[in-house]
């Protein structure tokens, strides 16, 4: 008797939830529910890169189609404003990976900091891109029937921006919900720290802000630079 009470009392526990909540940073998931939250959120990245994979197809075939027309009508881009727009979002992305790291050992206040600094830098991304929409537009770019693009290969040039304003207008409606749910988890943790937020989905935000660069960083090449380099 005494050897079985010894036995059991050996056995290791299983933790419960509220002793996980006493823990720090990302140990206060359960790592079974932490293992959940992961594979629901690469699930939802894999449609979404379906998704965007239609879109790039749909770009490369319509490219080899109107290989010259595509050339010159990435010319009118703003190219500027694109690599701006590129440096953005890679230093969003840097804030964003030291928001989950610091979110990961504990440090919510430390954590809200970096998140608030990534949704502003995700503002800035969206403000240029505004305004690069609103240049485009007054310049006749826009598909439809005030498009207006000069000599032989309009045709194929209103379908590069079809594309151009398809492909950019998806990443930037994604990037604003980025922006909204990263704004939403810093002002929780701001106030409530990281019982309020947890760790575990600061860490899926920051799997979902990084696809959404991803896609910026195909984008990038794909539309400015066809003919510069």
């Amino acid at each position: 008797m005494t050897t079985a009470i010894a036995s059991a009392e050996a056995r290791p526990r299983a933790e419960t939830p509220a002793a996980a909540a006493d823990k720090p940073g990302l140990a206060a998931t359960p790592p079974l529910r932490r293992r959940e939250m992961a594979f629901g959120m690469w699930v939802f990245l894999t449609t979404e890169t379906l998704f965007f994979g239609v879109l790039f197809f749909a770009y490369a075939a319509m490219r080899f189609a109107h290989p010259a027309a595509f050339a010159a009508a990435s010319r009118h881009t703003d190219v500027a404003m694109g690599t701006l727009n590129t440096a953005v979002l890679l230093t969003s992305s840097v804030t964003m990976a030291l928001a989950v790291e610091a979110a990961e050992i504990g440090r919510a206040r430390i954590a809200a900091r970096l998140m608030t600094a990534t949704l502003a830098l995700g503002i800035v991304f969206l403000a240029i891109k505004g305004y690069a929409y609103h240049r485009e537009y007054t310049e006749h770019l826009f598909p439809g029937a005030a498009f207006h693009f000069a000599g032989p290969l309009a045709g194929g040039a209103e379908t590069f921006f079809w594309i151009y304003f398809v492909t950019t207008g998806f990443h930037a409606l994604h990037l604003a919900i980025g922006v909204g749910v990263v704004g939403f988890m810093a002002w929780r943790l701001a106030r409530g720290g990281l019982a309020a937020q947890s760790a575990a989905s600061i860490v899926n935000a920051g799997l979902y802000w990084h696809f959404v660069d991803i896609v910026w960083i195909f984008l990038y090449p794909a539309l400015y630079l066809v003919s510069r380099s």
